[in-house]
């Protein structure tokens, strides 16, 4: 780690050091399984390991995270950038970026890959080296460890990473592997699973900064008090708890839980009869465009900060798909309607009673898992953020947060309701423009 730039803390070395433990030139423990709080420096970790790796000789690593496009990001964005940086730049021989083969090729043939969350992602593939589950909390099955097994079943080299923070009742996979890692500690195992675990007694003072100390090992070194307090002060109990404690909580407090969202998730987007929702902020400072047909299948096709582009914008869609464009008339995005009614496309505006029957229409279908979303770390922003306005006897969402886009939740919620159920076809074709 020290090679790639990154200090190494006391709670990492650790780990490392007694993770990688060889027994006759194989790894000690098979399975490793950690839980830490967040912003603690598991990715670094990760990457050391992921590395060391591949210095060493392994031919094939993967990452993955709760999401596909989670993982392919980390490994694109982030960690590729930051190698090529470091002293190991040199051993870097190339990085492929295209959509479908993700992946760092190193000098002498190693290769760290970013693989996708399905049941087939690891057939035809041999993983010699370190597999990597990041974020475990958020899988309600075992699909990702399935696709990994068989892969690694042949090569005595290979070892399990599991690293999360804790989940919620809904995390039943963490929830087996961490029942598997206390048991280890307390047989004393010193070989096959190796445990590691940093969380607050339940009945810990959640406001001592002794408590911080000993739970959170990045505090002092990467991270403040003054950091954790704000937290404190602005997140709900059962967040903090979760994300800084480092503890289990009976749900997930958002009103869109990250689990609910990730199985609504598909890689293919929108097609035949579309439509395409506009949002804009607040305070007219971004604005987004979502797509959708009459199956459920929605996309977010663009997120631009400002508002001027967005009427050309619609307008090319339209012209090129064809379609409808729908809006909150009484939302930011309302002004929209006279411009592209000039440019002779179809606008369907919806009243607050409307947009109040998209919002729970949209929750429904995420709830049951009938929505199917393409990918997008804006709508999961957005989403992460989502909060329920009460109007009258029913609800919208809110856009009182300050500093959240909340645009693209906003587009996706018309887009959907009006694709799925207002499908009737618009009158004429759109002007050529």
């Amino acid at each position: 780690m020290r090679r790639l730039g990154t200090p190494i803390m006391p709670w990492q070395e650790h780990v490392a050091r007694i993770a990688t433990e060889q027994i006759d030139g194989r790894p000690a423990y098979r399975t490793v399984i950690c839980t830490v709080p967040r912003q603690c420096g598991k990715s670094s970790l990760l990457l050391g390991v992921l590395v060391a790796g591949m210095v060493n000789g392994h031919h094939r690593s993967v990452y993955t995270a709760q999401t596909g496009f989670d993982a392919k990001r980390k490994l694109i964005d982030d960690w590729a950038p930051l190698l090529e940086a470091s002293s190991l730049g040199p051993l870097v021989k190339r990085v492929y970026r295209a959509v479908g083969m993700e992946a760092i090729h190193f000098l002498g043939g190693g290769r760290l890959e970013a693989m996708n969350n399905s049941l087939v992602a690891g057939h035809g593939r041999t993983i010699d080296g370190v597999a990597v589950i990041d974020e475990a909390f958020a899988d309600a099955d075992d699909r990702r460890e399935q696709a990994m097994i068989p892969a690694m079943a042949t090569k005595p080299s290979a070892q399990l990473w599991i690293v999360s923070t804790a989940g919620t009742m809904e995390s039943a996979y963490l929830r087996r592997k961490v029942a598997l890692g206390q048991q280890a500690v307390e047989d004393g195992r010193t070989s096959d699973v190796c445990y590691f675990d940093w969380s607050a007694e339940a009945d810990a003072d959640i406001d001592s900064p002794d408590v911080w100390r000993q739970t959170i090992p990045a505090l002092g070194h990467t991270i403040s008090e003054e950091v954790v307090r704000q937290a404190r002060l602005t997140m709900s109990e059962n967040d903090f708890r979760r994300s800084w404690l480092n503890q289990w909580t009976k749900t997930d407090e958002r009103v869109i839980p990250q689990a609910m969202l990730e199985a609504c998730k598909v890689n293919t987007g929108p097609e035949g009869q579309l439509v395409f929702a506009a949002d804009i902020s607040l305070d007219r400072a971004v604005a987004s465009i979502v797509a959708a047909d009459e199956h459920g299948r929605v996309e977010l096709v663009e997120n631009r900060e400002g508002t001027g582009w967005i009427a050309d914008r619609l307008a090319h869609l339209v012209q090129r798909h064809g379609g409808r464009v729908v809006l909150d008339g009484y939302g930011p995005a309302g002004l929209l309607a006279d411009d592209l009614e000039r440019l002779k496309i179809s606008v369907l505006r919806y009243n607050t009673r409307d947009c109040c029957y998209a919002a729970n229409a949209t929750y429904d279908a995420l709830l049951a898992g009938t929505i199917q979303i393409r990918p997008h770390a804006k709508i999961d922003e957005s989403c992460a953020a989502a909060r329920k306005k009460p109007v009258g006897s029913s609800w919208l969402w809110s856009r009182s947060d300050p500093g959240v886009d909340l645009t693209p939740l906003h587009a996706l919620t018309l887009a959907y309701h009006a694709g799925k159920h207002r499908t009737e076809p618009p009158k004429g074709r759109p002007m050529v423009l």
